[in-house]
């Protein structure tokens, strides 16, 4: 078999370029710790790292979705824990009233009081989350409820809150509409809402008011306080509910951290030792492409 010249040239060059480019790619694997840095190192792998890294950014944006979830259903609760207790103060001047012992003065006292439980809940119903939302206002609008001509307070919130996704096909409704949370409630007169239950309890305690409305009062405002008592255990167990998620979440992210590291993170040893390996052939080529090119015609004639 003949040899050329040409051929004891290109073998040994060809092997030299192959080892500079597994030398440079294996010291970049020493680098960044990492043995796929393109597509062509492992077509699955880069495929499987893609889905992978859309999975972690769809869940980024999940975790953000649930904080604010989380934040919105703690300031809900909050709101509904004030209102509660001031229910329950109405409820106190309401028995307080209703006793045969009570002057005159003791009841426009009691007014005075009340008429300050309404004005701070009406402030409390307004409440504005985090994004300058009416916490209570469902979908639009500037406030929850309003003060109308006639004295009394009626809600002028609209629709429903977008619910938040917080999951693939999972969403939340963060915040409570104050129709749901404060109307509705059965009282002695039909159905009425928080707010006409304390108005009318002001009534009541007005001079020459007609008997019987402080009881009925007191009845209704029992109602009101069971009804935002079953508000807050709903906001309770959604809030439950995003905790969880977020523990999905982490579990999800590590999970998906231990898959990455093993279809993408280099074992650094075993890459030094392939990488001095590598280093020590190439070394060997180029002696040996030296000793070859040293040599010529007058060489092989001697």
């Amino acid at each position: 078999m003949r040899v050329t010249t040409a051929q004891s040239f290109d073998r040994p060059s060809l092997l030299m370029a192959s080892l500079n480019s597994q030398a440079d790619r294996l010291q970049i694997q020493v680098a960044t710790g990492k043995k796929i840095l393109a597509p062509s190192d492992s077509a699955s792998g880069w495929q499987q790292l893609a889905g992978l890294k859309r999975a972690a950014s769809d869940e980024g944006a999940y975790g953000a979705n649930i904080k604010m979830a989380q934040s919105l259903l703690a300031a809900t609760d909050t709101a509904l824990d004030t209102i509660e207790t001031q229910l329950q103060r109405a409820k106190a001047f309401a028995v307080q009233a209703n006793s045969e012992t009570v002057t005159p003065e003791g009841r426009a006292a009691i007014l005075k009081d009340v008429e300050a439980i309404i004005a701070d809940l009406l402030g409390v119903a307004n409440a504005k989350d985090s994004r300058g939302q009416p916490l209570f206002g469902g979908a639009a609008g500037d406030a929850a409820y309003a003060r109308q001509p006639d004295g009394s307070i009626a809600y002028v919130g609209q629709g429903e809150a977008a619910p938040i996704p917080v999951g693939d096909g999972v969403e939340i409704a963060a915040t409570e509409t104050g129709a749901r949370a404060f109307g509705g409630i059965p009282g002695a007169n039909g159905a009425t809402d928080m707010f006409a239950i304390l108005n009318a309890f002001a009534a009541a305690l007005q001079p020459g008011a007609a008997p019987g409305g402080i009881e009925t009062a007191m009845n209704d405002l029992d109602a009101a306080i069971e009804q935002v008592g079953t508000t807050r255990a709903s906001v309770g167990a959604r809030a439950f509910r995003m905790d969880l998620e977020a523990d999905r979440l982490i579990d999800a992210d590590t999970a998906r951290e231990t898959t990455r590291s093993g279809i993408e993170d280099a074992d650094t040893a075993a890459s030094i030792a392939e990488l001095q390996k590598t280093l020590t052939i190439l070394q060997a080529t180029q002696a040996s492409f030296t000793k070859l090119t040293s040599l010529s015609l007058f060489d092989y004639i001697r």
